[in-house]
């Protein structure tokens, strides 16, 4: 079911607020007067976003969290309801990530990103489902990827979490469905390659500068469909440009499309040499806000693109 009251008369959580896709999706649920509780790490982005927020007439609260830690995420979710009253939707967003092979990355590395990407959903998930019935129903949220189904190397500690996100939407749903709970809907989101501070934040352990896969959305064009969703709840949704043409070869052709993104992997996502990085996977960056990420590409510059990336496909898959 959808949101039982309007979204000025709502109240969302919203986890990974300080940047990217959660500052955009803040920033758009201000200009609906929706009462906001912001998430991050990041003291000095979740401040200016809260601040931004609030100039445009959104009451908000901020509350520095990771979300890793069940503790924190429960006080969280307690000191929303306290404040406001009850929680309407819940928006699982927070992630980190790093690059590299996975026969040798630290483990601390992978399990972090676990415990950021999948635990603190689940944290999420456990701390609102009974906020969101006391309220008489809500709409919880999962931002998972196109790689929630697809695959790319050297990034296969996030896609591990982000599959691991689909799985645990579904079976979640499913649970909820067998208990007779309907007054809860559970959307997930699948966004293509969008235009966030991730990529420049990520760890990295590949000896190369990471860059974002092209073509690249932007943080907006997320937020946008989230909002939507929280009217109009639907199972699964895929947003931005090239996910539907990367999901359903995969879909449809998964050897094949494997292989073109083995190629795609090695030639698309890195640069010059670089010094290898932590990133913010152990601790936040504090900077100014941030939504975009600052890398797309003017409409002019990307015209060629498709067409000289399929050719060079082309030649890769039948061995040319």
């Amino acid at each position: 079911m959808p949101l039982t009251r309007s979204l000025s008369e709502s109240t969302v959580v919203i986890t990974g607020a300080s940047s990217g896709i959660g500052a955009a999706t803040a920033l758009t649920l201000a200009r609906r007067s929706t009462r906001l509780v912001l998430a991050a790490r990041s003291k000095q982005g979740l401040t200016d976003i809260g601040d931004e927020c609030r100039r445009l007439g959104a009451p908000t609260l901020e509350l520095p969290t990771d979300t890793a830690d069940a503790r924190a995420v429960e006080q969280l979710a307690a000191d929303a309801e306290a404040h406001f009253g009850r929680v309407d939707a819940w928006i699982n967003n927070a992630g980190v990530a790093v690059y590299g092979r996975l026969r040798d990355l630290p483990v601390e590395q992978v399990r972090r990103t676990i415990d950021v990407d999948v635990f603190g959903y689940l944290h999420g998930v456990q701390a609102a489902l009974p906020r969101l019935r006391a309220a008489g129903g809500g709409v919880l949220i999962m931002v998972g990827s196109v790689l929630s189904e697809v695959s790319l190397p050297y990034l296969g500690a996030y896609v591990m979490a982000k599959h691991a996100v689909q799985g645990l939407a579904d079976s979640l749903r499913q649970e909820l469905q067998a208990d007779g709970i309907d007054e809860v809907s559970v959307c997930t989101v699948l966004p293509a390659s969008i235009d966030t501070p991730l990529f420049a934040w990520a760890a990295n352990y590949t000896e190369r500068e990471v860059l974002a896969p092209r073509p690249l959305s932007s943080p907006q064009h997320v937020a946008d469909r989230i909002v939507h969703l929280l009217q109009y709840p639907r199972r699964q949704s895929l947003v931005g440009t090239g996910a539907a043409s990367v999901m359903w070869p995969w879909r449809l052709a998964p050897a094949l499309a494997e292989r073109l993104l083995v190629w795609y992997g090695q030639t698309a996502q890195f640069g010059r040499p670089a010094p290898p990085s932590p990133g913010n996977l152990f601790d936040p960056v504090e900077q100014p806000r941030r939504i975009d990420g600052g890398r797309r590409l003017p409409l002019a510059a990307l015209a060629g693109i498709p067409a000289a990336a399929l050719s060079q496909a082309r030649r890769h898959l039948l061995g040319g």
